[in-house]
């Protein structure tokens, strides 16, 4: 444990929404549905009453202020993470919030949804635990179907349509565009105790797959923002033209490489297209989550083949409770086929945190993140949260996301392997 701060009290029990709190996030929540057109559609929700477990995709801010409007007129409790709590921990704690540090498997967290069930609250989880990247569904753990056994409340899901192209994570500029919610329950109080863990798991899945490029393409949500395409290289970092890594720059409606100079431009349908096919050739991806994947696909090449490697200086800050953040100077982040490593001296003390492959299934990133405008990884334990802002060209936090990913999978499946292994041979 890095320091001597008072940290925060995940232990401590939520509370139900106070009464006269809820007509405030009602006033927060109704002008930005209908700011974005959003509309709400619910199906079979009939005789769905409190408690029940909210799932909910992640895309934007606004998805609280949907998510409120959808359960209106009920009340609920939002599991929340750290730095959400940021100089308001007193509001969040009378509006319901139960905090969690990101990425972590924490059985107070467990405990406290558990209390919201027992008070009548709708539960409200945002399985993803982070903003999506391009506006497709996030990976989700696998003990997403042990959790709403042990729930033992009936499962509703929320997924949101259209929050990634009016407010896209690598953009600054927020857009006007219509929007949708879809509302609809996914398991019965008994299917949770019937159906295996397996099954609840692959359900979930299913129902979290989205597209919000392909959604704004199919219904023709145009975007005619000059800048549509601003901050698009956070999350296409390679060219797919020359293959360069972290040469990928955007500005107005484009994106190039500085590298081989080739330009693509997106159109107000979202969709990419050479700029000069005649010299540069053709489109290599109109899809920004195709683009995206062939990313991962790299990634999980020089994961597969042991070689991927990276060590950088970074800065970075602590976040041991919701105060704010503390600098700790700087330290020096490794990331191979081990883990995360971060070593520093904060102080005058070393320190030194690690996290294995089989730690971490994904983790969270930010672009531009706070006045220091830059791009971080977010790393959690316990009693800590730590944002590392890597120095240097040569990095992606789009990359170190992806290959976290990947190594949780590769070590997953070794482990497996292994496993496999021993039953055969006794």
């Amino acid at each position: 444990m890095i320091g001597d701060f008072k940290r925060f009290d995940m232990a401590r029990r939520p509370v139900s929404q106070k009464r006269y709190l809820t007509p405030v996030t009602w006033a927060i929540s109704f002008p930005i549905k209908w700011m974005k057109h959003s509309k709400i559609f619910k199906s079979d929700m009939d005789g769905i009453k409190p408690p029940y477990l909210l799932l909910c995709n992640h895309n934007a801010f606004i998805d609280f202020m949907i998510m409120t409007a959808a359960i209106f007129p009920r009340r609920a409790s939002y599991v929340v993470a750290i730095d959400g709590f940021i100089g308001k921990e007193w509001l969040l704690r009378k509006v319901g919030g139960i905090g969690i540090r990101k990425f972590t498997s924490s059985v107070q967290l467990v405990k406290n949804m558990m209390h919201a069930k027992e008070n009548g609250q709708i539960v409200v989880l945002f399985p993803e635990a982070r903003y999506s990247l391009c506006g497709t569904n996030a990976v989700l753990p696998n003990s997403i179907g042990k959790f709403i056994r042990f729930l033992d409340i009936p499962v509703v899901t929320l997924i949101m349509h259209g929050h990634h192209i009016s407010n896209p994570f690598w953009g600054k500029k927020r857009r006007i565009s219509d929007l949708r919610a879809e509302m609809r329950p996914l398991f019965t109080r008994a299917q949770t105790q019937t159906l295996s863990v397996d099954e609840m798991n692959e359900r979930v899945r299913e129902a979290f797959v989205y597209d919000d490029f392909k959604w704004q393409r199919e219904n023709g949500i145009e975007i005619k923002s000059r800048d549509r395409a601003a901050g698009l290289h956070k999350v296409l970092y390679q060219c797919p033209h020359c293959g360069a890594e972290y040469k990928m720059t955007s500005a107005l409606d484009e994106i190039w490489c500085s590298e081989c100079g080739k330009r693509w431009v997106m159109t107000t349908l979202g969709e990419l297209y050479a700029k000069n096919p005649e010299t540069d050739g053709e489109t290599e991806f109109s899809h920004v989550p195709d683009w995206y994947e062939w990313e991962r696909e790299n990634v999980r090449r020089e994961v597969e083949d042991g070689t991927y490697s990276l060590e950088v200086s970074a800065r970075v800050d602590s976040l041991p409770n919701a105060r704010g953040f503390v600098d700790l100077g700087h330290a020096t982040l490794t990331h191979n086929m081990d883990g995360f490593t971060l070593s520093g001296v904060y102080d005058g003390e070393v320190y030194t945190e690690r996290w294995k492959p089989l730690a971490l299934y994904s983790c969270h990133i930010e672009y531009n993140y706070r006045k220091q405008g830059g791009d971080c990884v977010d790393l959690n334990t316990l009693n800590d949260t730590l944002y590392i802002y890597p120095e240097g060209q040569n990095v992606s936090v789009t990359k170190i996301a992806l290959a976290t990913e990947e190594l949780y999978n590769l070590a997953t499946r070794r482990l497996q392997e292994e496993k496999n292994a021993a039953e055969a041979a006794n």
